[in-house]
């Protein structure tokens, strides 16, 4: 008796951004063909397109994100460094005023790393190795109108004046604009919990052209956060990138936003946040491009895996399922961290296996909650974020974690303690550690600094001596 040939598995992935290709990258090595649906045309290289107008702001990689992202891609940070990227220590290569006031000290035994550059060049290289994949196409300009199927089993996708694409699982990676809500409800389903958490921060940012002498040396990255207890919480942030250019994004809450007009960006930097040292850096350096503006910074998470009833064959990953406040620079992080847990659950149950759809699901609330546990906490204080206040568990981790602030600022095993959360290596419970605990509590400090933490060659170098 002949074999008969097992049968060709097939995935498709809603939308072509860093989510949609990680989850991509994963799904090419357990279906035979993979196929991203993208409603842009995606450029060659690290370019701008139309569907990604956050990318024009800071973007930050957590060491989180790096792990995950190596694991999936390996050699991709070497290939970022390649070509420009800075693969920075924390806080070693890191200048930084907390919420709560106190600026980091530079520890320089830290375990944490970031990746920096502009969000063109790190889509750049992850779509570059992605695409080189033989099990993967791309159909880009193509915009997704619906799910094929029904209550049961989602089969595949309804693309406008063409025939449906189908595939054993599809994955919606589309980004804060995803349909999958509405979708699963034209298939009968009840609509997800949803929760929004909006402090109304607006975004202005712009690049610049390093400083010869800054850019000859390893610069740090400049970080004044906005403190949500004094509305309106006004920060900006330094970000050395690719091409010894400099990328500053400035952010503030209702009534004390950042504007588009290029004059009263820098004055906005000098006189706006709680330290002038970011104006003073701009001082110095030249500008190459206008600041652009966006305000679509709102934390939104939609509960997938609460789901009452859940179709085989489709799951929802990334912003597609949370979106945050891109202060905090986790949205990478958890894309990436997202992929690694579809993977491991594609591996554990089988791609096809009955109930494999809603264990991704759930499998993916894991980042997400660590995540969104730390960006609500403190977006949540502002006015008029939520039509509720915070509740008593987010006030006590707020609180905690503005305590573990003030002792890492001056105390590095509480500094690396806090970091392993911040960078979403651990989940909070670890800030509860017995180590923490009693670090917090009883541990030595070297008390506040009484400025921005730079060397005399950085100052020098920035004109700021």
């Amino acid at each position: 008796m002949p074999d008969i040939p097992a049968r060709r598995r097939t995935a498709l992935v809603i939308g072509g951004s860093t989510a949609g290709m990680l989850a991509a990258s994963v799904l090419a090595s357990r279906f035979h063909e993979v196929t991203i649906v993208e409603a842009d045309r995606l450029p060659a290289g690290p370019e701008p397109r139309k569907g990604l107008p956050q990318a024009r702001h800071a973007h930050l990689l957590w060491s989180g994100g790096v792990e995950a992202l190596e694991e999936l891609l390996p050699g991709v940070t070497g290939e970022l460094t390649a070509r420009g990227a800075g693969l920075v220590g924390v806080m070693r290569d890191l200048v930084s005023k907390a919420p709560s006031g106190q600026w980091f000290r530079r520890f320089t035994d830290s375990r944490h790393h970031m990746v920096v550059c502009s969000r063109d060049l790190l889509d750049a290289v992850i779509r570059a190795d992605v695409l080189a994949r033989r099990r993967i196409t791309l159909r880009d300009g193509t915009r997704v109108a619906g799910l094929t199927g029904d209550r049961h089993r989602v089969t595949g996708v309804r693309v406008p004046g063409g025939d449906p694409l189908y595939a054993d699982l599809v994955i919606d990676a589309g980004g804060r604009g995803s349909q999958a809500d509405t979708w699963l409800r034209a298939l009968g389903h009840a609509p997800v919990e949803e929760r929004v958490v909006d402090a109304g921060v607006a975004y202005a940012s712009r690049v610049y052209a390093a400083p010869d002498a800054a850019a000859a040396l390893r610069y740090p990255v400049v970080n004044v956060q906005a403190d949500p207890r004094e509305a309106p919480g006004r920060g900006g942030v330094v970000v050395p990138i690719e091409g010894d250019r400099w990328l500053v994004t400035l952010s503030g809450t209702r009534g004390g936003e950042p504007s588009a007009d290029p004059d009263a960006f820098e004055h906005f930097a000098l006189t706006g946040l709680k330290d002038p040292v970011i104006g003073r850096l701009l001082a110095q350096a030249k500008p190459l491009t206008d600041p652009v503006t966006t305000r679509s910074t709102a934390n939104r998470r939609r509960f997938y895996e609460k789901a009452g009833t859940w179709p085989e064959g489709f799951a929802v990953l990334g912003d597609a399922v949370a979106g945050y406040n891109p202060v905090y620079g986790h949205g990478l992080s958890v894309a990436a961290q997202s992929a690694l847990a579809l993977g491991r659950t594609l591996d554990r149950y089988g791609p096809t296996a009955p109930g494999t759809a809603r264990r991704i699901q759930r499998a993916v609330a894991r980042p997400v909650g660590n995540a969104w546990n730390l960006a609500v906490g403190q977006d949540a204080s502002y006015p008029g974020a939520a039509p509720q206040p915070p509740t008593a568990v987010e006030r006590l981790l707020t609180a905690y974690v503005d305590r573990a602030v003030a002792a890492g600022s001056e105390n590095p095993r509480a500094l690396r303690g806090l970091l392993d959360v911040m960078s979403l290596r651990t989940p909070a419970a670890r800030l509860f550690a017995p180590d923490m605990l009693w670090t917090l509590s009883f541990g030595p400090r070297k008390g506040p600094l009484p400025g921005p933490p730079l060397t005399r060659a950085e100052r020098e170098a920035a004109g700021l001596d």
